[in-house]
């Protein structure tokens, strides 16, 4: 078998892209691999040392007032598309693949005037425009939240599987949250400002952790790489709070956990739906076209999550929304019985076996 995989830019596009490179590595003895990414950002480096063959794209995403900027990334657009053509000309796939990013326009748009075979991944809530623009022309769209699909209404085919990113965490092995210090029969909530950190997020979450005390649960806060120093100097907490920079297998601590506080990403999403735990989501207001707050919408209206907009938080609010589902034990239970009448199979499955199947 030989695939092209194209996803480029962020995280959220590309980690999904390698988890399910690695379904596909696990399935298929005789395979290859080609992926196609921009010239300039984090695929670039990452994809190469993991041996991945690559090819680049000089190719930039079009902006709302620099018009005349615009007007390259067209001559550029249309030389990533020429250029797009030869590779798969050369190299001859199975199929296609675009994870998003204004990269995949080209790739998919080669591949479908060559007649191979073309899928697309949404992760968020509310796909970008590629992506829309895209799932008219390709064989199948495969979407992480169901209910992203009213988005997609020119699709030929639409399957909801899910976010590859989650795939990890239904192989999760447990760890007792006592390795870490917490105690057994006490609940344990865990907030995650990120891998490097939010100022904001510390700032607005550590006057609630200083007052936490006397709280009937216990508290793992995580500040993030770029912020643990500061925000431990001088100061010290509860006794039923721990602080740590970051955690690099947190999901195995999570199966113990009561219920966690963090951004609403699409991978973080992914996870949160695969491990069935509620979840108090604060959406990041920085990322492109507001997704983080949509994705954490979604949640909220399958009543799986509660969201809390970083702009109004605060500690009164925090505290007021954890001790709801701490002590309202119906709720939090059909928080529960709801994340498990939406869980999905392995993603990554799923979108292989659709592939599979159209592979003559």
């Amino acid at each position: 078998m030989k695939i092209i995989v194209s996803a480029g830019g962020t995280g959220g596009h590309i980690y999904p892209a390698l988890a399910l490179l690695k379904k596909f590595q696990e399935k298929e003895k005789n395979l290859e691999i080609l992926y196609i990414g921009t010239h300039n950002r984090m695929e670039k480096d990452l994809i190469p040392k993991m041996g991945y063959k690559y090819e680049a794209l000089e190719i930039y995403g079009f902006s709302k007032t620099k018009m005349i900027q615009n007007m390259k990334n067209i001559s550029y657009l249309v030389k990533a598309y020429k250029k797009c053509l030869k590779i798969m000309e050369k190299f001859q796939p199975d199929a296609v693949i675009g994870f998003g990013g204004y990269v995949t326009f080209p790739v998919i748009k080669a591949a479908k005037k060559l007649g191979f075979k073309t899928y697309l991944h949404e992760q968020n809530s509310i796909p970008g425009k590629s992506n829309i623009w895209l799932s008219k022309m390709v064989d199948t769209v495969f979407v992480s939240i169901k209910s992203s699909e009213k988005y997609f209404p020119k699709a030929k085919k639409i399957i909801y599987s899910g976010n590859p990113c989650g795939d990890g965490a239904l192989t999760t092995k447990k760890i007792n949250k006592e390795t870490l210090g917490f105690a057994k029969n006490k609940k344990l909530i865990v907030i995650v400002a990120g891998s490097l950190g939010s100022r904001t997020i510390n700032e607005k979450c550590k006057p609630f952790l200083l007052m936490a005390s006397d709280k009937p649960y216990e508290i793992l806060y995580i500040t993030g790489k770029n912020y643990y120093e500061d925000f431990i100097k001088d100061t010290v907490f509860p006794h039923n709070v721990k602080v740590v920079p970051f955690i690099d297998n947190l999901n195995s601590y999570l199966l113990d956990a009561y219920l966690i506080i963090t951004r609403s990403g699409a991978s973080t999403i992914s996870e949160i739906l695969a491990l069935n735990i509620p979840s108090i989501l604060i959406p990041s207001p920085y990322v492109a076209n507001n997704h983080q707050y949509y994705n954490a919408l979604d949640l909220v209206n399958l009543k799986v999550a509660e969201m809390i907009e970083e702009k109004n938080l605060k500690t009164d609010i925090l505290e007021i929304t954890i001790n709801e589902l701490i002590n309202n034990k119906t709720k939090y239970q059909e928080m529960v019985n709801n994340l498990k009448k939406i869980a999905t199979k392995e993603a990554s499955l799923i979108i292989y076996e659709e592939v599979r199947k159209n592979i003559k």
